[in-house]
């Protein structure tokens, strides 16, 4: 049974050596420049700055703008962290909107046929 194991063992190495390392996956790139939404309810200047800018409003935001360019396509990396906008809120209610305008991703998908995906073709 030891003689077993270690044949099998030494059948994988050769198989691995021989097979070498697959060829790596192109991707297609695309920069884009997004603005997020103003929250529905008005609050304090900072409250409103503070919701508006958060790491984690800006990073779905940016997850957003690349889903909408298709099937495939996300966050690559996130370039530019946009510039903070705020209006006041008009009417009855105190207090501000805010939102950030030209916020840059860099988003990506992978190549067509490049993943190996087409028999026949490397």
């Amino acid at each position: 049974m030891n003689i077993t194991i270690k044949s099998g063992l030494a059948l994988a190495a050769v198989l691995v050596a021989y097979c070498g390392s697959a060829p790596a996956s192109e991707y297609i790139y695309r920069d884009l420049l997004g603005n997020t939404l103003a929250s529905r309810q008005c609050a304090a200047k900072s409250d409103a700055e503070q919701r508006a800018s958060d790491a984690y409003t800006i990073g779905k935001f940016a997850k957003r703008f690349c889903e909408t360019q298709g099937y495939g396509w996300y966050v690559s990396e996130q370039k530019a962290p946009g510039r903070l906008v705020c209006e006041p809120c008009a009417g009855a209610d105190t207090g501000y909107r805010c939102h950030v305008e030209d916020v840059e991703v860099s988003c990506k998908r992978l190549k067509p046929g490049s993943a190996g995906l087409i028999p026949g073709k490397s």
